[in-house]
């Protein structure tokens, strides 16, 4: 039997992101961005590692500058880079340009045509390295594009044939698919096979078109299916989730004065997988997540800001005694 050597490893997209850094300013008069690596799989993977856990990374980048910034940035930061794969065809990565015109209103501007990270290959999917996890995600933009999403099913089939945990973190992004009939095929092909699945509940409404039915039936249905464990985010209402016992979890999210909007699902995800993985507290683990959101959309970048442990104890500690003097 293969070692267990990562509690988690991830796959999809690698990019880098340009945080506005004149705030409360349109993109059109912003002079200055801050670089950061970026990406939602790759976020929640430094989410982990800070966290405390053991992570690997599945994706591709580019052959120059920014390529060789991500992989180095991955390295600093304890990550595993030996699933990446260098690309050799010319395909650049990523770039998400941010805009933060107020703490409510922020933007993202992508350029991912011809991104190289969906020109990850089935061929370069290495199942000794998937092996070595005892649970894997999958980040749903990489299901945007072949070839990228033939390599995530091929991944998907060596996680199931040795029993690996997989987790479907619905990441949906509209500007990287041609309709919504493509995505609903890949996106619950891959959700009937995976054991925990986290997503809005806007994204689970225009995926599934649930918007009829409450959380609890979109839950149930996934679960009849496979999943142990579905979390359906509802931003500043909090978060639920259901598992397969039919029980229903809920956590407030936290009140903060927000810099920015983006960040927070990613450091949610990482959070809460990494509490509950550890613990199987699910009540404890969306707290942790909604916690550390709560924390990354006060500070500028989304990778950089992933909180460590003690500060997500200490937040929800403070929060705590602030809400018992008020009440």
């Amino acid at each position: 039997m293969t070692e267990k050597i990562f509690d988690l490893i991830c796959i999809g997209r690698a990019a880098v992101d340009l945080n506005s850094i004149e705030v409360n300013c349109p993109m059109e008069e912003t002079k200055s961005f801050a670089k950061y690596v970026g990406g939602s799989p790759i976020n929640i993977a430094v989410g982990a590692v800070t966290l405390g856990f053991k992570a690997g990374f599945i994706g591709k980048v580019s052959d120059d500058q920014l390529g060789r910034y991500v992989l180095q940035y991955i390295s600093e930061k304890g990550i595993d880079a030996s699933g990446i794969v260098v690309d050799r065809e010319g395909h650049k990565i990523g770039l998400t340009f941010t805009e933060i015109k107020s703490p409510q209103e922020c933007s993202i501007l992508m350029y991912r045509n011809e991104a190289c990270d969906l020109y990850l290959k089935p061929e370069e999917i290495r199942p000794e390295y998937l092996m070595k996890t005892s649970h894997f995600l999958i980040s749903g933009t990489a299901l945007a594009q072949s070839p990228s999403r033939e390599a995530v099913l091929k991944a998907l089939q060596i996680a199931k044939k040795h029993k690996i945990k997989t987790i479907f973190e619905l990441d949906y992004r509209p500007y990287n698919w041609n309709s919504m009939e493509t995505v609903a095929v890949y996106y619950q092909l891959v959700s009937e096979q995976c054991e925990i699945v986290i997503g809005t509940r806007d994204e689970y409404d225009l995926i599934w078109d649930n918007k009829e039915k409450t959380d609890n039936q979109i839950a149930s249905e996934l679960i009849k299916k496979n999943a142990e464990l579905v979390v359906i985010k509802h931003g500043a209402k909090g978060s639920k989730a259901f598992d397969g016992s039919g029980k229903e979890y809920i956590a407030q999210a936290y009140k903060v004065t927000p810099l920015k909007t983006f960040g927070a699902g990613d450091s949610f995800a990482s959070a809460f997988l990494y509490k509950y993985l550890k613990e199987k507290d699910v009540e404890s683990a969306l707290k942790y997540g909604s916690a550390s959101a709560a924390l990354v959309v006060t500070r500028h970048s989304c990778s950089d800001a992933m909180p460590k442990a003690e500060e997500i104890e200490e937040f929800i500690d403070n929060y705590s005694k602030e809400a018992t003097k008020k009440g």
